[in-house]
């Protein structure tokens, strides 16, 4: 095998043992007495529940991911990859819709694979522990839209990086890194107003206390807000959740139905103060420059490895092209993108602490923050003590434990 196909194979291999190991540590560090912060929130029966939860969820994506990583060996060395490309030039098409043709295939015999994992995970496991609101009908139009999104958004930008590699020469990654970077700009702007709104219903804040309150704090927090919006999440979910998203006139802060049910008028300014924190600190604006950073170092190392012949004897295709060459470098890009991944969950997880602070020094008082926290995970069956490891490898937000001390030590409470 030549050393490309090593790197890919090693990778997969280690990225699954590793993840393997973290999921089986996280199994066995779930405890059977329930933390005494949380004694006032879950009963023993509740927390059996949320335990149940996480072991039922974590098997489940051992299944998926053993089956996933089999699937994907044996499609690489039979020569899947070759004979659907021997397949898509049968067509006799040019070199991009070729290109179009082969990743739409692949994409579509991934989604058709996956979708059985997807179906029991919705109507199975979150059905059996009381979250799932979905029906086939909302299920089955939700991967329409998806699909449609993916056509009518990913075509054309794939089309267009497929054209500059293909014809643009050396100066193609800086084309395709300027493209895509406006893509993601324009996502961001789009995104709250025009994307979201396919799935989920967005209605204003009823009039009343809590939008008084709200609004309130974005005056004494000079952060321009003009409202607040209600997101149908109990249509899918009975889990609670709060977001924000956008830039500019688009921005949006949306507080799930779910979420209001569940906390109090000072727990949701709480929740509310969290998120503006992260406007206010940049997070969202950190994490933009950083994906356009990130794609501009993918697109060049692209661009070197494109020309090289190791990567499609890896994957024994027989005429090498673009399209191929962007998938596989996609799969040898992979150890990169791992270290990035922790890097970005280090990031991510110092952003949630940050947004933390800032909302304890925005609300009156610390332990509205706490509760709210205690509430949304304890509703959500959170898992309240994740191994050091699945934290490390995976967790974009803190355990709740750690960011409650973390939030009691702002205040100069112990």
């Amino acid at each position: 095998m030549h050393l490309y196909g090593i790197i890919v194979l090693l990778t997969l291999i280690s990225e699954y043992l590793l993840n393997l190991l973290s999921d089986l540590l996280n199994i066995g560090r779930l405890e059977s007495k329930l933390p005494e912060e949380m004694q006032h929130i879950y009963d023993a029966a509740a927390y059996r529940q949320s335990q149940n939860y996480a072991r039922h969820r974590t098997k489940f994506g051992i299944m998926t991911s053993s089956l996933m990583l089999a699937l994907t060996l044996a499609f690489w060395f039979s020569s899947g990859f070759n004979q659907l490309d021997q397949w898509v030039r049968a067509w006799e098409l040019n070199a991009l819709m070729s290109g179009l043709l082969y990743i739409a295939t692949l994409y579509f015999l991934l989604a058709m694979l996956s979708l059985p994992f997807s179906i029991y995970r919705t109507f199975v496991i979150e059905e059996r522990f009381g979250f799932n609101k979905t029906s086939p009908r909302l299920f089955l139009i939700d991967l329409l839209k998806g699909a449609l999104l993916s056509v009518v958004l990913g075509g054309p930008l794939l089309a267009a990086l497929l054209s500059f590699f293909e014809y643009a020469g050396t100066s193609a990654w800086l084309y395709a890194w300027g493209l895509t970077a406006a893509f993601l700009l324009l996502i961001q702007l789009i995104a709250p107003t025009w994307i979201m709104p396919l799935f989920n219903a967005f209605k204003t804040l009823e009039e009343g206390e809590l939008k008084d309150r709200i609004m309130a704090l974005a005056r004494a927090l000079d952060f321009p807000l003009q409202n607040v919006f209600v997101i149908d999440g109990s249509k899918r979910s009975s889990k609670s959740n709060a977001f924000f998203t956008g830039f500019g006139k688009n921005k949006r802060i949306a507080l799930y139905d779910t979420l209001i049910e569940t906390q109090t008028t000072q727990e949701l300014v709480a929740i509310l103060a969290h998120e503006i924190g992260h406007y206010k600190k940049k997070h969202v604006r950190q994490g933009l420059v950083l994906s356009i950073l990130h794609t501009g170092l993918m697109f060049k190392l692209l661009s070197i490895f494109l020309s090289q012949q190791g990567l499609y004897d890896a994957f024994y295709i027989a005429e090498p092209s673009i399209y191929t060459g962007l998938l596989f470098f996609g799969m040898l890009y992979s150890p990169i993108e791992f270290i990035l991944s922790l890097f970005l969950n280090s990031l991510s997880r110092k952003n949630e602490y940050e947004a933390d602070r800032f909302a304890v020094n925005a609300v009156e008082r610390a332990e509205t923050m706490v509760e709210a926290l205690k509430k949304l995970a304890a509703h959500n069956l959170s898992n309240l003590t994740p191994h050091p490891l699945h934290i490390f490898l995976n967790a974009s937000h803190p355990p709740l434990l750690e960011r409650i001390r973390a939030i009691r030590a702002v205040s100069g409470q112990p």
